[in-house]
């Protein structure tokens, strides 16, 4: 198996709601650096795994949605906790459904996996691993 893997950040604030959360039930601010992996067999008839420019591109584009925001106040997450693994899995199906729609061009199509991690800290990180039907 095949990846290459591009790096972007995000910023975001949010709350979380539940006594397992403890002082982070308040509101406070989170920096990320998320990590897309795509994943395939083999190589595409160019002898690469995706276009690295617009993989990156379509990254930058999905967590722009997010980025600067306070999450609490997005209506897409309402009643929902925005925990790190959450927005693993939030990154990653925005980016399958711009793969399924040829933004990364037709190489992509190719791709049968993607991995979104996304780093909280030097020592605590979160991922979210789905299938890419693309062809």
């Amino acid at each position: 198996m095949f990846t290459v893997t591009v790096r972007d950040h995000l910023m975001i604030a949010h709350s979380f709601r539940g006594e397992v959360f403890g002082p982070a039930q308040r509101l406070h601010g989170a920096t990320y650096v998320v990590d897309a992996a795509f994943h395939r067999p083999e190589l595409d008839a160019d002898g690469v795994v995706v276009d690295i420019g617009l993989a990156a591109r379509e990254l930058g584009a999905v967590l722009g949605e997010l980025n600067y925001r306070n999450l609490d106040e997005e209506p897409a997450f309402a009643g929902v906790n925005t925990t790190t693994e959450f927005l693993a899995k939030v990154i990653a199906d925005r980016l399958a459904e711009r793969i399924r729609a040829g933004k990364l061009g037709e190489g992509a199509r190719g791709l049968t996996g993607l991995t979104v991690t996304l780093h909280e800290s030097h020592v605590a990180w979160a991922s979210y691993e789905c299938r890419l039907q693309t062809r």
